[in-house]
């Protein structure tokens, strides 16, 4: 039973990374179906967020601007009749380091809850928050490791314009909320919470516990190697 639910939960996280990654928004980004929704507050709270064992370490206001930024980019774009305001909590990150053995699976991602909110009722949409897991998407750089090919700023901006586009389909598949048809789900709530799950395992391991903190005394003791005078 433990075998199947772990493949099960491989299979989850197989399916989110599947999607390609974000690219910047532009005049010729398409728009989704989203009604009268037009961007309000832009909430997003990333104190106390708890780091992956294989993560590279990151201020809560890195993740925090980025993010925020992103999303502004992209729900920005709409201007519909009524405001509605998002809230949005980082539960968890995870900016795969360099160095770390492939078995451990080191992946990039932010675990987030979504709340959103109608301004002239005053009130939730969606009473209990939305998780969604969300990760750097397919690419050449992230199938050898981004850890080994981006810069850890490069990292938390992919990943925020990756978090800004699932929360604009997580909008477009409530529809109803904005006057217009909802879509069908492309990745349920099942999926992100067993994806979730998958990423913060490592935190419990011993051996990827002892595996990070082997990796990261290498990298302190290169670093100051690098910085003594020649």
């Amino acid at each position: 039973m433990l075998v199947f639910r772990t493949f099960l939960a491989f299979l989850a996280a197989l399916t989110l990374v599947a999607c390609g990654e974000a690219k910047m928004v532009t005049q010729e980004t398409p728009k989704l179906q989203l009604g009268d929704f037009s961007f309000g507050h832009n909430i997003v709270v990333a104190d106390g967020m708890q780091k992956g064992v294989f993560s590279r370490t990151a201020e809560p206001d890195e993740i925090k601007d980025s993010l925020t930024a992103a999303l502004a980019e992209r729900l920005g774009r709409y201007d519909g009749d009524k405001l509605y305001h998002l809230g949005i909590k980082v539960e968890a990150y995870a900016l795969a380091m360099p160095g770390i053995p492939i078995v451990f699976k080191p992946k990039s991602a932010y675990i987030l809850t979504v709340t959103a909110w109608d301004d002239a009722a005053g009130g939730k949409l969606n009473e209990e928050p939305r998780l969604l897991t969300i990760f750097e998407g397919t690419s050449a750089q992230t199938l050898i490791g981004s850890g080994i090919t981006r810069k850890k700023q490069q990292q938390i901006d992919v990943l925020s314009r990756n978090a800004a586009r699932r929360i604009e389909r997580w909008l477009e598949e409530n529809g109803d909320w904005f006057g217009v048809a909802a879509v069908d789900a492309e990745i349920t709530q099942e999926d992100d919470t067993a994806a979730a799950l998958e990423l913060l395992a490592a935190n419990a391991d011993p051996a990827a516990i002892a595996e990070a903190q082997k990796v990261a005394a290498e990298q302190q003791a290169a670093e100051q190697a690098q910085s003594q005078p020649q």
